[in-house]
């Protein structure tokens, strides 16, 4: 008894006859038709939209957008290894009409359409809005660290030759001192000539190493992105005002907007203004601890503030008043007087100084309100709804978190084509592909 058999390779074959027959009706290559279909890319910003009447006829950018969004649904990131698939994946051949650009062309396209790709990403917002698949009532915010194209070496060589800089600046200033013209220039050169001068070092699970802060604002209904940003911060606690923002901007601007994310984002100053705006924040609020004496003196949140005195009240029923501001830190110092300190019996287990002091947020209020909102069911609601898309950025669509295209430009490009891409992926799971193409049809 042999083995299954399969035809000859001289074999011709009558079925099936075309390549539609090859792809299915709700085939994700159909929706990636309709999308950019429907799109007016002229519109967005795409370059070349409509053909020009002399010269070489150019490639039609929604072609070379369909290639890469499918490809980055296939994890499939470089525009070498999309000009092979041309020639060899039967998908690719239906939706490009077995076009097969070059490399070149294929990664100028991405190099080209930085901002048009991201409005792209914002009309699919807009239509999934249409469709009921947007609700805008809870958004939640996160942050992750991508890496960089930069190499650690190269990002510690150019912080030395800042570094170098700034010396020779200090030195300029003082007198005596001999500064070697030709090496500062060479040093200048050096900085100028660096492919990637924003990249910066973030703690990522593998340590420290050369990336991007990417933040998302995800819609709690169906988990849908409805905001993006690349940035250059290493910590989340200056984002949150910003991708609120965009987020209310996003889901077309409710009057109230629930917002929830971790503690990273506790920004009093932030909250506030968002408050303003119509923005509710869900924030555990990061508070210090004293943590001298061992830890064992009482702490800030033993004393009871007055708004109205704008004083605190101390265990044992002492008054702090308003001592300092400290505009940069953002704090109020208050204090006690040294003499009610020396004769209290609670001494002891308040202070080891002459006198307690305690600080105050600036924007101590916001802080606590947040505070009060963020509930177990809130931050219940954050987990199960930004970190899964994460976790699809970076092992289902990129493969491994690293961008391939230099600076904090390139990176936007392809987190804006990967959530694109995210987004298609998770309506199609939704509403399923036939359903999804014939509303992209209308």
């Amino acid at each position: 008894m042999g083995f299954i058999q399969g035809e000859a390779r001289g074999q011709h074959a009558l079925f099936p006859t075309t390549l539609d027959d090859l792809i299915a009706a709700d085939h994700v290559c159909r929706v990636i038709e309709a999308f950019v279909g429907r799109l007016d890319l002229a519109g967005l910003g795409f370059v070349r939209a409509e053909p020009a009447e002399t010269g070489r006829p150019g490639y039609d950018p929604r072609d070379l957008l369909k290639l890469y969004l499918y490809g980055y649904l296939q994890q499939i990131r470089s525009s070498r290894r999309l000009e092979a698939e041309c020639g060899r994946n039967l998908e690719v051949m239906w939706l490009l009409g077995r076009l097969v650009p070059d490399y070149k062309s294929i990664a100028e396209f991405r190099r080209m359409h930085r901002a048009a790709v991201t409005e792209a990403g914002a009309e699919l917002v807009r239509f999934a809005r249409s469709l009921g698949l947007v609700r805008g009532e809870w958004v939640a915010i996160d942050g992750s660290k991508f890496r960089a194209v930069s190499s650690a070496h190269g990002v510690r060589e150019r912080e030395a030759m800042k570094r170098y800089l700034d010396q020779m600046e200090t030195a300029d200033e003082q007198d005596g001192v001999v500064i070697d013209a030709s090496a500062v220039a060479a040093a200048l050169e050096k900085l100028k000539r660096h492919p990637e001068p924003e990249a910066r070092f973030m703690r990522t699970p593998s340590g420290l190493a050369p990336s991007y802060n990417v933040q998302t604002a995800v819609d709690a209904e169906y988990a849908l992105i409805v905001a993006q940003q690349v940035t250059t911060e290493a910590t989340d606690n200056r984002s949150l005002l910003p991708m609120a923002e965009a987020a209310k901007s996003a889901v077309g601007n409710p009057p109230a907007l629930n917002v929830v994310a971790d503690a990273g984002y506790s920004n009093g100053e932030q909250a506030e203004a968002c408050e303003a705006e119509g923005i509710v924040p869900h924030v555990p609020a990061n508070r210090s601890v004293n943590n001298k004496g061992d830890g064992t003196l009482y702490d800030r949140s033993q004393f009871i503030y007055d708004e109205q005195s704008d004083t605190f009240c101390c265990p044992a029923g002492k008054t702090l008043l308003r001592k300092q501001l400290h505009r940069k830190n953002q704090a109020v110092i208050y204090a006690a007087s040294p003499e009610a300190c020396a004769a209290c019996p609670l001494k002891a287990s308040c202070t080891i100084t002459s006198r307690r002091f305690v600080q105050r947020h600036l924007h101590d209020g916001a802080l606590q309100r947040m505070q009060q909102r963020t509930t177990p069911e809130a931050m219940r609601l954050r987990r199960s709804t930004v970190e899964h898309p994460f976790a699809t950025l970076k092992y289902r669509i990129f493969g491994h978190p690293r961008f391939l295209l230099r600076g904090r430009g390139g990176a936007q490009t392809e987190i804006s084509l990967a959530i694109i891409a995210y987004n298609l992926k998770r309506m199609m799971k939704v509403l399923g592909g036939t359903r999804l193409r014939a509303a992209l049809a209308l």
